[in-house]
């Protein structure tokens, strides 16, 4: 009798059904690169901004600055030294983050939606509407993307809100023809046929069988999309047209460094390029893990 009970009660575990949700976060806690980048920019995103209010430094008044001494290297006062015009390097870290990680954020959050309408419009649409979409991107796409942000921003100027739209609205259109791309292929499947000879309108297709079998390629469109917004605006830094003083990022301090490092003041420089560079490396890995969790066929039936 108590082996029958103890058959039974394996076949009821056996039968529980895993939610999708708790199968993708398996997935992602699996991949434990993904694991440590989520920490590191979680972490790196609370310091840049709690850090400032607990351990302040004076980052705005260069007057106020150029009392401390210039070029200093690291010491129990400054722990990663002082840069050429006085400031706390590593406090400048953390103060640049603030700007670099909310641009980066905001102006990701701008490509993804907007190339995520654009593209499903298109592909759901096809025919001729289609074609004059996908001949605008190519249009667009034909223009070095680095050389249009340095013009848009020497005619326009850059304030903080501009270098937001400017980097989000021009940055989605490999992203809209990715999303266009999975719109096609779904639209032609049979579930979405037997839905539109139904009755169901355009949208409803959109919403109940597009978007659902899309959203493992929007959501790693939408972390590279981050990441690339993070590069854009640091390599707008670095050529001098970043974020205004007494306003700075991560590509301005990468800048202002280099002009240093040949006097052996390799603090204004090494730190912030580690910190920089692995915050891309670390959202291109949790990118990689989003993609697998939310892929379909790695889930159980």
């Amino acid at each position: 009798m108590t082996t029958v009970s103890a058959d039974l009660a394996v076949t009821d575990f056996s039968d529980v059904v895993v939610s999708m949700w708790r199968q993708r976060l398996k997935i992602f806690m699996s991949n434990k690169l993904a694991i440590a980048s989520c920490v590191y920019v979680i972490i790196l995103t609370l310091a840049c901004f709690l850090v400032p209010h607990f351990h302040p430094t004076n980052q705005t008044n260069q007057a106020t600055a150029f009392s401390t001494p210039q070029n200093q290297a690291p010491s129990a006062a400054h722990w990663l030294g002082t840069d050429s015009s006085g400031y706390d390097v590593m406090g400048r870290i953390f103060f640049g983050g603030e700007y670099s990680l909310t641009l980066g954020f905001l102006a990701g959050f701008i490509t993804i939606v907007v190339g995520t309408l654009y593209g499903m419009i298109s592909g759901l649409f096809g025919g001729a509407v289609d074609a004059v979409m996908m001949r605008l991107i190519d249009a667009f796409l034909s223009i070095p993307y680095l050389f249009l942000l340095i013009t848009l921003i020497t005619v326009f100027g850059r304030s903080t809100v501009f270098l937001i739209c400017i980097i989000g609205f021009t940055g989605w259109w490999g992203n809209a023809r990715i999303i266009r791309g999975d719109a096609l292929l779904i639209r032609n499947l049979d579930y979405a046929i037997a839905s539109t000879s139904m009755g169901s309108r355009r949208w409803h297709i959109v919403r109940r069988h597009v978007f659902p079998n899309s959203i493992s390629n929007i959501v790693t469109v939408a972390t590279f999309s981050v990441a690339d917004a993070i590069l854009f605006l640091s390599a707008l830094g670095f050529l001098g047209l970043g974020i205004q003083s007494p306003q700075t990022d991560w590509g301005t301090m990468l800048q202002s460094g280099t002009e240093q490092i040949q006097n052996g003041y390799w603090w204004e420089v090494f730190p912030v390029a580690i910190v920089f560079i692995l915050v891309v490396v670390a959202i291109n890995y949790i990118g990689d893990a989003l993609r697998d969790a939310f892929e379909v066929r790695l889930l159980e039936r």
